[in-house]
C-alpha cells in the first residue's frame, strides 16, 4: 500500500467483499484497515455504545499474521484481513458471554463459537462484540452490564434488538461485517431500524454451536444465526462460509441451496403490506410498496391479495406459544419454578395476554407436541403457497425506530399513526417466517418522511435462502441499498 495515493476516508462504509478485494490488491493492509476501524470506534462508539467488548491485542496479532501470510504468498480466504465484530451472545475466546445477564458478567469463555471459527478460517479479523438486551429478549439493546446502544440515525431511538449493537455498528461504519441471531426478529428488526441488510436463514440450516449459554448443544426451537451486512453480496458470502453442517452431521449431509436463476420478469410476488392483527404505519407501507413497484417494473407478477392457506391469527398464536416455550428454557431453574407456581394459580377464565404467555412458558410436553403439529400444518400450507408464488414482500416492523423505552414491558406501547398498540404486537411480522422455519432477508427500502430507514422483508420457501439473498442483490442494484446515516462520515 502507498498511503500517499490511497484515501481510506470512506472504506468503513464499503462491503466486506470489497474490503477483502482491496487487501488482496494491496491497496491497504489488514493492519491498516483494522486501525482505521478502531479509530472510528474510538471516535464514535462512546456516543453509540454499539461495540461493548474489544480484543485489540488479539485482533492486531491476527491482522499482522494476515499481512505476513499475504507477503509469503499463502492462499487467502474470502474475508482475508477484514475487520469485523460479532454479537455479544456468541462465544469468542478470551471474552465474556453474558447475554446481558448481570450474574454472568464474568462468564469468560475459552473457545470460539463454530460460526466464529469458520469466519476466522476465512480470514476475518474479529476485534470485538456488540451489545444485546438481557436474555436477547427485546426490540431494544440495553442491559445493566454494558448500558444502552443508540441508533446511529437518531440518538434516543432504538437500534433494535436483540442484534441491535450489530446493526448499529454496521450502519455507523465501525465494523466490516456482523453476525447476529434471530428467534423473534432479532436480526431483522435491527436491520430495519438501522438501514442495513440481514438474513434469517431457514431453521437449523446454519449450525449454532457456541451460541448458547452453559454449553448447551441442542439448537433452540425457532432460533437461528445469520449475517448482517451493508451489502446483499456480503450476505451471500457469509452464508456460504457459515453453511456446512456441524461435524456430528457432516458425514451424511451436504448443503446445495438453489439460486435465483430465472429473470425477475418471471417472478411471482405476493405483497403483505399490513394486517388487522398488526397494523403498519403508512410510512412503512409506502416503502413496502416501493419495493413491490420496483419488481413490477422489472416485469414481475405482483399480487396484493395472495396469502397462504391459513388464518393469520392462528399462525400468530402458534408462533407465540412456541416462542414463549423456547425462550423459557433460558430462565434459571428458580425463576422457572416461580413461573410454574404462577401459572398454576391462574384463573382458568383468564385469557389475557400475560396469562397466555405464562401458560406457554410452562406448558406440558403434550401441549407442546400439539402446537408443533399445528406448526407443521402451517409449514405445509406455506409449501403449497410457494408452489404458486416465489416471494412474499412484507414489513419488518410497524414503524420506524421508536423512542427508547426502558420501562417494564407491561407499561410500553407502540404508536402507529395515532393508534396505540401493545409493545410486542409487532412481533407478528417476524412470526410469519419464524413459526414456519422459513428464510427471510431484510433489504433497505429507503427512508420514511421522518428521515429514518425502513427495511423490507423478503420471505421465501424453506431452503430458499440463497434465492432471497440473490433477489436482494437485484434490488440493491435497483437502488435499495445501504445509505450511511448523517453525521457518521
Amino acid at each position: 500500500m502507498n498511503p500517499e495515493t490511497f484515501n481510506m476516508t470512506h472504506l468503513h462504509f464499503e462491503s466486506a467483499t470489497r474490503l477483502a478485494q482491496r487487501i488482496r490488491a494491496r491497496e491497504t493492509s489488514a493492519r491498516d484497515l483494522l486501525e482505521h476501524f478502531l479509530a472510528r470506534v474510538d471516535r464514535l462508539n462512546p456516543a453509540l455504545n454499539a461495540v461493548v467488548v474489544q480484543d485489540r491485542a488479539g485482533a492486531r496479532a491476527a491482522a499482522d499474521a494476515a499481512d505476513a501470510a499475504q507477503a509469503r504468498g499463502d492462499a487467502l480466504g474470502p474475508l482475508h484481513g477484514v475487520p469485523m465484530t460479532v454479537k455479544e451472545s456468541y462465544d469468542l475466546a478470551g471474552t465474556p458471554t453474558t447475554w446481558g445477564i448481570p450474574e454472568l458478567r464474568d462468564n469468560t469463555v475459552h473457545t470460539d463459537a463454530l460460526a466464529i471459527q469458520r469466519l476466522k478460517a476465512a480470514g476475518a479479523v474479529v476485534f470485538g462484540k456488540t451489545n444485546v438486551p438481557i436474555r436477547l429478549a427485546d426490540f431494544q439493546s440495553y442491559n445493566a452490564i454494558y448500558g444502552t446502544t443508540q441508533n446511529p440515525w437518531k440518538h434516543g431511538a432504538t437500534p433494535g434488538g436483540s442484534s441491535g449493537g450489530s446493526a448499529a455498528a454496521l450502519a455507523a461504519g465501525l465494523t466490516g461485517l456482523e453476525i447476529g441471531s434471530d428467534i423473534g426478529g432479532s436480526i431483522r428488526n435491527p436491520a430495519h431500524y438501522c438501514g442495513v441488510f440481514g438474513l434469517k436463514p431457514t431453521w437449523n440450516l446454519v449450525p449454532m454451536r457456541g451460541h448458547a449459554l452453559g454449553g448447551v448443544l441442542t439448537p433452540t426451537d425457532i432460533s437461528v444465526i445469520g449475517p448482517l451486512a451493508r451489502s446483499a453480496h456480503d450476505l451471500e458470502l457469509a452464508l456460504h462460509l457459515l453453511l456446512p453442517p456441524d461435524v456430528i452431521e457432516a458425514r451424511g449431509l451436504r448443503v446445495d441451496l438453489p439460486g435465483l436463476t430465472e429473470p425477475t420478469r418471471a417472478l411471482r410476488v405476493a405483497v403483505w403490506r399490513t394486517d388487522a392483527l398488526c397494523p403498519v404505519s403508512a410510512a412503512v407501507q409506502a416503502r413496502v410498496d416501493a419495493v413491490a413497484r420496483a419488481l413490477a417494473g422489472q416485469g414481475a407478477q405482483v399480487d396484493d391479495a395472495a396469502r397462504p392457506g391459513f388464518e393469520a391469527a392462528h399462525s400468530h398464536a402458534v408462533f407465540q406459544g412456541l416462542l414463549q416455550a423456547a425462550m423459557s428454557v433460558r430462565f434459571p431453574d428458580a425463576d422457572f419454578a416461580q413461573l410454574v407456581a404462577e401459572a398454576a394459580a391462574l384463573d382458568p377464565a383468564d385469557q389475557g395476554p400475560a396469562a397466555q404467555v405464562l401458560r406457554a412458558q410452562t406448558m406440558r410436553a403434550r401441549d407442546w407436541q400439539r402446537l408443533n403439529e399445528a406448526r407443521t400444518q402451517i409449514r405445509w400450507a406455506w409449501h403449497r403457497f410457494f408452489q404458486q408464488w416465489d416471494v412474499v414482500v412484507a414489513p419488518v416492523m410497524s414503524t420506524t425506530a421508536f423512542p427508547q423505552d426502558e420501562r417494564p414491558f407491561g407499561q410500553r406501547s407502540i404508536g402507529v399513526d395515532g393508534q396505540s398498540l401493545p409493545y410486542f404486537s409487532q412481533i407478528f411480522w417476524a412470526g410469519l417466517a419464524g413459526v414456519a422455519q422459513l428464510p427471510a432477508v431484510v433489504v433497505p427500502g429507503g427512508a420514511a418522511p421522518d428521515g429514518l430507514p425502513v427495511g423490507v422483508q423478503l420471505i421465501g420457501p424453506a431452503y430458499g435462502d440463497l434465492r432471497m439473498v440473490q433477489l436482494a442483490q437485484r434490488l440493491e442494484a435497483l437502488g435499495f441499498a445501504f445509505t450511511p446515516p448523517p453525521g457518521m462520515a
